[in-house]
């Protein structure tokens, strides 16, 4: 039990810190983050710059009311808000999804690590918009089901920020460490949901 809930609140503390962090870029003085080693090219493309803010804006945006999304007592004492959450959340996956699918495209690092971004783009905007034909269908096990990865692959967000650093220390390299957590940022995230999924008996067909 006491187990259960560090585990929750790690959750939730990681996904409202990485919820803020597209802050980092308003009020950075320079050029931070992500945006360091982008070609002046593309950094001057207003298109670019647009999928670029509108990704991690919105991301953040998903990763804030997503995580609220598993709690019982939010589901059963106020439903309204429950669902008032879910409708930001949906909206949101929409814009960001669609928006790391296009900058995916120029990903740092050439097709490996466009190709982890654009697998997990693709993904992220397929479950959740299962996930809420579900719901409007009154399927609330298939909802749950593809919520759960959904939130998964929102949650790649998290995870890329905790597995880059090492990586970058481990292989020395910041190029080689990107290309692997463009897979890694979020391809565990999916099995783990995979196996949460079939330990609470959810059939997804």
């Amino acid at each position: 039990m006491v187990r259960n809930k560090i585990a929750w609140f790690v959750f939730a503390f990681l996904a409202i810190m990485v919820g803020f962090y597209p802050l980092m870029y308003v009020f950075a003085a320079e050029q931070s983050g992500l945006l360091q080693g982008k070609a002046a090219e593309l950094l001057a493309s207003k298109i670019w710059n647009i999928g670029f803010y509108g990704h991690i804006s919105f991301g953040g945006l998903a990763l804030l009311t997503g995580w609220s999304q598993f709690s019982k007592k939010l589901r059963s004492r106020r439903l309204n808000l429950h669902r008032n959450l879910g409708k930001i959340y949906i909206l949101s996956v929409l814009v960001s999804g669609v928006s790391g699918i296009y900058i995916g495209f120029f990903a740092t690092g050439g097709i490996i690590p466009a190709a982890g971004f654009i697998s997990l783009g693709t993904i992220w905007l397929y479950t959740t918009l299962r996930a809420y034909k579900a719901i409007r269908s009154k399927d609330l096990q298939l909802h749950q089901g593809m919520m759960i990865y959904s939130y998964a692959a929102c949650f790649a967000a998290v995870t890329l920020r905790i597995w880059l650093p090492f990586l970058t220390i481990a292989f020395g390299e910041f190029l080689v460490a990107y290309k692997i957590v463009a897979w890694l940022c979020w391809v565990p995230n999916i099995i783990f949901a995979y196996f949460w999924v079939k330990r609470k008996g959810i059939a997804l067909v």
